[in-house]
């Protein structure tokens, strides 16, 4: 399990600290924050948008906290497009709500990669699930613009971990 300690600044949270249980199977990884006023429209309704972007962000951050670091990957000359994304919106988060992003990596075959989502309003006194969906990745060689099916052994160690990070 991954924990993340938070303590709240103007800007929404801040993380204090992060720890890693490795023996749990079925790992989520958390990520938390507060809805700010540039994340809604006129209404304090979260625009449909901010919450891809909370993925993204939960998302490299996931892959920070188990030693993957996006930024190596990127200047190895390679990176990591969506090709398929997907939500399901079940109920609006507002302005000033605590928000809970949760993910994990669904462990399949292949360069794909696909992410599992839910993304919580954790401030009502048991939490409700706002947004639930999916998003695959694919490595591509960047100079050649192709799908890297086969990645230089460095990089392949990188997926390798990744993977069975979340296979437990």
């Amino acid at each position: 399990m991954i924990r993340r300690l938070f303590s709240e600044t103007e800007a929404g949270f801040t993380i204090r600290s992060l720890a890693v249980d490795l023996s749990m199977t079925n790992r989520w990884f958390d990520y938390g924050f507060r809805v700010q006023p540039h994340h809604t429209d006129y209404g304090g309704v979260v625009w449909h948008g901010t919450y891809i972007q909370w993925m993204e962000t939960a998302r490299v951050e996931c892959l920070r906290a188990v030693e993957f670091a996006f930024e190596e990957f990127v200047a190895a000359g390679y990176d990591l497009p969506v090709v398929d994304l997907q939500l399901r919106y079940h109920q609006a988060l507002t302005l000033g709500a605590e928000g809970l992003v949760k993910t994990r990596l669904h462990v399949g075959r292949g360069v794909k990669l696909k992410w599992l989502y839910e993304i919580y309003d954790v401030g009502q006194e048991s939490p409700q699930l706002c947004v639930s969906g999916t998003v695959v990745l694919v490595p591509i060689h960047m100079a050649k613009r192709k799908i890297a099916r086969r990645l230089p052994a460095e990089l392949q160690a990188m997926f390798d971990s990744l993977q069975q990070y979340f296979a437990d």
